[in-house]
């Protein structure tokens, strides 16, 4: 056997194998596909749950998300909107489209997401009475190496903080990561957003004085972290503020929604 009739077997089978190879992972893609997806959005209900202090652990997740309504929100004009179905709307996507979202202007993004989608999900909690309990805000911005995907709650009065959580970032561990840390998360239920009108809730400089006269205002900053703990005050600051969700929550508040 020739030495070319030596290579081009040699060839013919490492093709073959390519071949080979792409079909399994393609095919591997697809029917795996499914079950990914469906583990996302369980990953989302979960973290939906835990912001709200509803997660039980060892309870099916989709049993505790059916008390919790998801609808649409027009960030435009701040109401409820039917016009994207909150089954398959993907906010993330939208903000990534010039038709379905709105550029922002160098003052308008503190929180650094240069684009934000014109729709909204939003997750309701009602009581037995069928009053608001609590409301869940999708939240994300920018940090010091990556964008931090959460949700924030709320309590029926819409100013005061029932937990903050982030089910995406990219932080580093043991500084900015330490947005994952439960004690420093427990320091955000019972903080309020608003003051005067205006979203005054961030982050500061070290440990927050109980008898300042803004405490109720401040959480504790993320020690060594100063770039994720001013981009988690950025991010706050600008989804409850009017290019965010304020423009809604003055109209829920006045049942104009």
């Amino acid at each position: 056997m020739s030495s070319n009739d030596g290579i081009k077997k040699t060839l013919i089978v490492a093709f073959s194998l390519c071949i080979v190879c792409s079909v399994v992972v393609s095919t591997a893609a697809v029917v795996l596909k499914p079950t990914q997806e469906a583990n996302k959005t369980l990953d989302r209900k979960r973290n939906i749950l835990a912001a709200a202090g509803m997660l039980e652990e060892g309870v099916s997740i989709d049993k505790q998300f059916e008390q919790v309504e998801t609808r649409i929100v027009d960030l435009r004009t701040g109401k409820y909107s039917d016009a994207v179905d909150p089954k398959s709307y993907d906010q993330r996507k939208a903000s990534k489209d010039p038709s379905t979202s709105k550029t922002l202007s160098q003052d308008e993004d503190i929180a650094k997401i240069k684009r934000r989608a014109d729709f909204a999900e939003v997750y309701l909690v009602n009581d037995e009475q069928g009053e608001l309990d609590k409301i869940i805000l999708p939240v994300h911005g920018y940090g010091l190496w990556s964008t931090l995907y959460g949700f924030m709650a709320l309590e029926s009065d819409l100013n005061t903080v029932v937990g903050l959580g982030f089910a995406e970032h990219g932080e580093t561990p043991g500084l900015g990561g330490e947005v994952d840390n439960p004690s420093w998360k427990a320091k955000w239920p019972g903080k309020k957003v608003y003051k005067d009108g205006d979203v005054e809730l961030g982050l500061i400089k070290g440990t927050v004085d109980p008898s300042s006269a803004n405490a109720e205002w401040q959480v504790d900053g993320l020690s060594g972290a100063t770039l994720t703990s001013n981009g988690v005050s950025n991010l706050v600051q600008f989804w409850l503020g009017e290019q965010g969700y304020q423009p809604f929550i003055e109209n829920l508040k006045a049942g104009e929604a």
